[in-house]
This record gives structure tokens, sequence and C-alpha cells, in this order.
């Protein structure tokens, strides 16, 4: 399976919202219990929230594929390729847990464990925390998921990110491990638009958060 695999499960999804509303009129209901530091500015906040989550989830086979390419490129690919296949299979072959979601409501669980999956990766290693490849509005963008998908199942989520993580690169080998040749070809202006979208996800949907404060 491949990211455009995804792609096209992604594209289904949204044909089956297009015809049903349904993860519209459950954001709507989402809308009413955000914490008071987000703010939904400038459209009907579900609006905003809807738009928010089909760029997050269509983000999703866009970094694997960047994480895909770049690994290719440093000569990494062995060391990524379980990251990469983990992030795939939460969309082609999901969990028991997970079927049960479908739509795009269920899509957006598949896309905030790849997202999260890369976000736990990047802070296990010396070599990309230090590149500063992540910037604080994708933190942002993750926490805002875990709030739509809500708890206690995102923390579950979490938890199942945590163990997946410490499976794949749980070692001090790891976090020792020189990635600088990764981070090279991640900083490739190749993938600069990416790197501008993803970061501008939130600013984009008119969503913010407030200034000192965090979720």
């Amino acid at each position: 399976m491949t990211p455009q695999a995804v792609l096209e499960i992604i594209d289904e999804a949204r044909r089956k919202e297009a015809r049903s509303g349904t993860f519209l009129r459950q954001l709507r209901e989402k809308a009413l219990d955000l914490p008071s530091v987000v703010t939904i500015e400038g459209h009907p906040p579900a609006t905003s929230l809807f738009q928010f989550a089909v760029e997050y989830i269509e983000m999703a086979p866009r970094l694997i594929e960047c994480v895909e390419a770049c690994a290719r490129q440093a000569g990494k690919s062995a060391l990524f390729e379980p990251v990469i296949s983990a992030a795939i299979r939460y969309f082609t072959q999901p969990s028991v847990l997970l079927i049960r979601y479908d739509g795009l409501d269920g899509l957006l669980i598949r896309a905030y464990l790849c997202h999260r999956l890369m976000e736990e990766m990047y802070e296990n290693n010396r070599c990309t925390r230090a590149s500063e490849l992540v910037d604080i509005e994708a933190t942002r963008a993750n926490l805002l998921a875990h709030q739509l998908i809500g708890e206690p199942f995102a923390n579950e989520l979490d938890e199942a990110i945590t163990i997946t993580v410490l499976q794949i690169a749980g070692t001090s080998d790891y976090y020792n491990l020189n990635l600088d040749p990764f981070v090279e070809q991640v900083n490739n202006a190749a993938w600069d638009w990416m790197r501008h979208y993803w970061e501008n996800l939130l600013v984009r949907n008119h969503i913010r958060f407030s200034l000192g404060t965090d979720l």
C-alpha cells in the first residue's frame, strides 16, 4: 500500500460525506464544547472545523509521502520503513477498535494517529528535535484534533502511539542516531509548500489559540 491508496480512501469518504452530511452535523455539536482557549472567527464554527478536519486528514498522506521521499534520498529508507508502514496501515488496515468509525470522523481518528506518530518519532531523536522541523502551530493542530475526537478516546489513542513508538524507536541508540541527512532532505526547498501549508492550517481556517495558553 502507498500514500496514493490513502488518498483514494479519503476521496471515497468525502463523497460519502457529501451525500450524508453526518460529519458536519457532528462538528456542530463539537463546536459548542470547545475549550475557551480556542476561538473561531469569520465563519460558522462548524464550517471552519469541517474544513480544518478535511485539510488535517488530507495532510496525512502528504506527510507520509514527504517522510518516505526524504528517507529514501537520505539513504535511511530501512530505518523509516516501520514508521511509514504503521502510518499507512492506520488507513488501510485499521484495528478492530477503529473499524466501526467510518466516514470522515473515522479518517480524522486515523489522521490523528498518523500525525501523532510522526510527532513522537520527531521527539525521540536528538537530531530531529534540535532541527525545529515541527512548528508550534502544527502541534496545536494535533491538539485541536484531539479535542474534536474527544476524551477519553483520544487519550487512549495517545497511549497506543506511545506503545508503537517504543516498539519502533524506544532505545537510546535511536535517540542518538545521526539523522542530519534526513533533516537536510526535509528542509529541502521542494518541501517548503508542505511546511507552509501545515503550519498555517489553523490560521487559514480562522481558528486561533489564546496567547499564553494552551490546551
